[in-house]
């Protein structure tokens, strides 16, 4: 054998072993984005389950803000769907509608002593504010998880075993601009 066909040889190994190397690494990120939307997905839907018994108790009291848990009941119905339908953006959308009619619960309670004399009641608050925190945590996971994903399938020369393979990006969970700006105390009192 000659030396030319051993550099050829040599070559085509490298290809091949380089290949296998970078499909094995995006096939990781991208189980790694569906494992971190699975983490996400089971906090919701641990929230979902526990929401109808907040909206419950709350509606003993028939002067507690119906309109109030009327949202809440209508934002729980949309993430559902969405988380259902794995469909991001969505999700983002009824997460902060969620998020606010959640708000407003626990801003009107303070006005309703015997709401909250309720035994079960601040527990519920207790856990839906712990599921809320690991929710912000695995979103935070989750976003990280499609980034790396998303800048890998781009960059060269793994641009061209994504595209080969038809490897894609993922969406983002994120939330609508007004659920980040600042909180209106004034509002919130009034």
């Amino acid at each position: 054998m000659d030396i030319s066909s051993i550099v050829v040889l040599v070559i085509i190994g490298f290809v091949i072993v380089w290949t296998t190397m970078t499909y094995n690494n995006l096939v990781t990120l991208k189980h790694g984005v569906s494992k971190a939307w699975a983490n996400i997905d089971v906090m919701l839907k641990q929230r979902h389950d526990e929401l109808p018994k907040l909206v419950e108790t709350c509606k003993q009291y028939k002067q507690f803000e119906q309109e109030t848990l009327q949202r809440v009941t209508e934002a729980r119905s949309r993430v559902q769907d969405a988380r259902i339908k794995q469909d991001i953006p969505a999700l983002g959308q009824a997460e902060s509608m969620l998020r606010g009619g959640l708000g407003n619960i626990f801003a009107v309670v303070d006005a309703y002593p015997e709401l909250k004399a309720i035994e079960t009641f601040p527990h519920l608050i207790a856990r839906i504010t712990g599921l809320e925190n690991g929710i912000a945590d695995r979103r935070e996971f989750y976003n990280e998880s499609v980034n790396i994903n998303n800048v890998r399938i781009e960059q060269f020369p793994d641009v061209l075993i994504a595209s080969l393979f038809r490897f894609g990006a993922s969406d983002l969970l994120e939330f609508e601009k007004k659920q980040l700006a600042d909180v209106n105390m004034k509002q919130l009192f009034a």
